[in-house]
């Protein structure tokens, strides 16, 4: 009987008495519902009860699988001592940041500020009414290392509290001004900024150069330990390797993601790639698994095969896929969120190996096979972090690709043997809750590589999270819900569930051809620019109008872990206006890339999401219709040349009656469009001017063959 998922922090909190966080849908609050500490969520109520005791507030943000929230959870969250100077000098307040990226993005750039760095717990210390005077990221009970601990810091800080009550007061109040005045847009246009149509150009040089500079040319990646994914900095790499073929951007993009592939930080056995490497050889890694990496991770080996043709790519594809579907996806058809990197108490526990027990498994002859191509040594290849030895466990991983098709089919087979073994582990605990971004991303990923792929389970997997969404993530006026766990949805949704969604709902849009899903994509982004526009300064604020006010509201084109929400909703504005004509997501698009045009100048690796949409923006517009029934041979030899001529491009077709006056609407430059002698037929237009539509798929090809080195997505 294979074992059921780790939750022991949770399975400890159910054996205790239960605090406020009881009655929340987070895992990672969950989490914490057990501790002596006395927790609020984050809500009135909280600094209500802080002004009312005269008591600061003690605010942890962390997420259910990260490794040092546990590490601290067990450390001093757990500990009886700790607890009595939380609960008698302060009001506590646990916040999961993947629920609230709005409470996150602020105090973290509090955290920034004021030392230098960031991480996660993230721990802040603010008066009751939110002004920030003090943050951190781990503490352990006791001091060491330089480290603060617990027991020293929290007197200390209740002392001042009420013997430097003015300083305090003070030195908030002076925090707050700094933070507000640094993360608050500039009201001021300044008409040479706003230039978007060389702003691909001009960023694009300078971006390329700092991370030619930077690329590990021995292991792939940029910079040193620790070494992270980052896939949309691969993606655009592949876009400049498009107008710049002469350059190494393509070279880089391939070596970083052989080696990727090759290192420990994919899971060789069930699939996957964990969260990034702790060194430059993408060996060892943090063992945490997310959906977003998933999503973002799969794009780039996705585009990277459309770039080069190499199977191997796909094929890495696919095995993500794998993962995501089976560990992954709600019956229902939502995707939850991540995989922890700990199970029974032990990072990476459920994922190492000693040599002794695969040739338990495999047998002598298979193992001494299996372990000579993932480097599975006696006395191990992974060094403990607690005592620095290493104690025989293994990380699989591979220092070259496989040789040929027979030794790729053997090892095939004994890594299903493996995996079989594997599943009787206790495995991590599984954050099962469902997040309208993360889904978005993964919704986008699937579709597309259904498409390319010529998968249609990915589709239909698209379909079904995408449906899920679509129902249970909405609020009684329409508007989207943040997450979601066991079918109960909550929280206002921010930007990046706006902009996510409407992408992946675009890109099942262009798989399925299922003109509902556009409609959606139309909808949302229209809600999102009502919602989250800034009509001073342009572009689009993190969190609604009507949202809870924090100390400012964020604006952000960091392209981080995952892509900005400014980012990939100027990437939805310029492909509805390409695929619709719709001349105000060319406007919209045009000023939120003007609003940050000084960032992009400055050759920072910060805004390679944003580049790309700027790419896109800057390239003359192609839109292409097809009007015939879908399931016909004759419109499927036409989409088969529009993928080999014009992959990625976005396509509209028309295939019953219905569907001719829906799209009209959306579409009006569609609306005199017809089949041609009742064959499928193909119109090829330029900025909306279009040429004479085709029945012949010979013609349609030469069409986007010359029109291709005009137009690109």
């Amino acid at each position: 009987m294979a074992a059921n998922d780790s939750r022991s922090s949770q399975q400890r909190s159910d054996r205790r008495p239960r605090n406020r966080l009881a009655d929340e849908q987070s895992p990672y609050l969950l989490q914490h519902a057990g501790n002596p500490v006395d927790w609020y969520p984050w809500n009135d109520d909280a600094f209500v009860a802080a002004q009312a005791r005269d008591v600061p507030v003690f605010l942890s943000v962390g997420y259910s699988t990260c490794h040092w929230c546990h590490v601290m959870e067990h450390e001093s969250f757990e500990d009886s001592e700790v607890a009595k100077l939380l609960n008698d000098h302060f009001v506590c307040i646990k916040v999961d940041r993947e629920e609230r990226p709005d409470i996150d993005s602020v105090y973290m750039t509090v955290t920034q500020r004021l030392t230098g760095s960031g991480g996660w717990p993230m721990t802040v210390i603010m008066t009751p009414d939110k002004q920030p005077f003090f943050a951190g990221t781990y503490f352990p009970k006791h001091g060491r290392y330089d480290r603060p601990g617990m027991m020293d810091l929290l007197p200390q800080i209740a002392k001042l509290w009420h013997s430097e009550r003015d300083k305090i007061t003070q030195s908030a109040q002076e925090i707050t001004r700094e933070i507000v005045r640094v993360s608050t847009p500039s009201r001021e246009a300044d008409d040479s900024s706003r230039q978007t149509f060389s702003l691909a150009q001009v960023a694009d040089r300078a971006t390329y150069r700092v991370l030619e500079q930077a690329f590990d040319h021995e292991h792939g990646g940029f910079g040193g330990a620790p070494k992270f994914p980052t896939p949309h900095t691969l993606t655009f790499l592949l876009r400049y390797a498009q107008k710049h073929p002469d350059s190494r951007a393509l070279q880089m993009v391939e070596t970083t993601l052989t080696l990727m592939r090759r290192g420990g930080i994919f899971d060789h056995v069930g699939f996957g790639f964990h969260r990034y490497s702790t060194d430059r050889q993408w060996l060892v890694p943090h063992f945490e698994k997310m959906l977003y990496d998933q999503a973002l991770i799969s794009l780039a080996y996705l585009q990277t095969y459309q770039a080069t043709g190499a199977p191997g790519y796909a094929a890495t594809v696919r095995e993500i896929h794998e993962y995501v579907l089976r560990d992954l996806t709600d019956p229902a058809g939502g995707l939850y969120s991540a995989e922890d990197a700990d199970s029974e108490g032990v990072e990476g526990q459920f994922y190492l190996w000693s040599k002794q027990e695969i040739e338990q498994v495999l047998g002598d002859k298979d193992a001494a096979f299996w372990c000579a191509h993932f480097h599975i040594k006696a006395d191990g290849n992974f060094t403990d972090e607690v005592t620095g030895r290493r104690d025989g466990r293994n990380i699989p991983h591979r220092t070259q690709n496989i040789a040929d098709e027979a030794t790729a089919g053997r090892l095939h087979q004994l890594r299903q043997e493996l995996f079989r073994v594997r599943e009787q582990r206790v495995h991590p605990f599984k954050d099962d809750k469902v997040l309208t971004d993360w889904n978005g991303l993964m919704i986008a990923a699937l579709a597309a590589s259904g498409r390319v792929l010529d998968e249609p389970r990915y589709i239909e997997a698209a379909r079904r999270a995408a449906d899920f969404i679509l129902t249970t993530h909405r609020a009684d006026n329409g508007d989207l819900l943040k997450r979601s766990r066991g079918g109960n949805a909550g929280l206002p949704a921010h930007l990046e569930d706006y902009a996510f969604m409407s992408w992946g709902l675009h890109e099942l849009y262009r798989s399925s051809f299922d003109l509902i899903y556009l409609q959606h994509a139309v909808d949302l982004t229209d809600r999102m620019i009502d919602l989250f526009w800034d009509t001073d300064a342009g572009a689009l604020f993190a969190t609604a109008h009507n949202a809870e006010q924090l100390l400012f509201r964020a604006k952000e084109a960091y392209d981080g872990a995952i892509p900005s929400g400014n980012s990939i909703a100027a990437l939805v504005l310029v492909q509805l206006y390409r695929t619709l004509g719709t001349v105000r997501y060319r406007e919209k698009a045009e000023e939120l890339l003007s609003a940050f045009t000084p960032q992009l100048g400055e050759g920072s690796t910060a805004y390679c999401q944003l580049i790309q949409a700027a790419y896109l923006f800057d390239a003359a517009a192609r839109q292409i219709v097809i009007v015939g029934p879908v399931d016909r041979a004759d419109t499927q030899a036409l989409l088969q040349v529009i993928e080999r001529a014009a992959a990625g491009e976005a396509v509209l077709i028309k295939h019953d009656d219905r569907s001719h006056a829906d799209l009209a609407q959306l579409a009006p430059h569609t609306r005199d469009m017809r089949m041609a002698d009742n064959k499928a037929t193909a119109y090829v237009c330029e900025d909306f001017f279009c040429r004479a539509p085709t029945t012949d798929p010979a013609v349609l090809e030469r069409t986007l063959l010359a029109t291709v080195g005009r137009s690109s997505d």
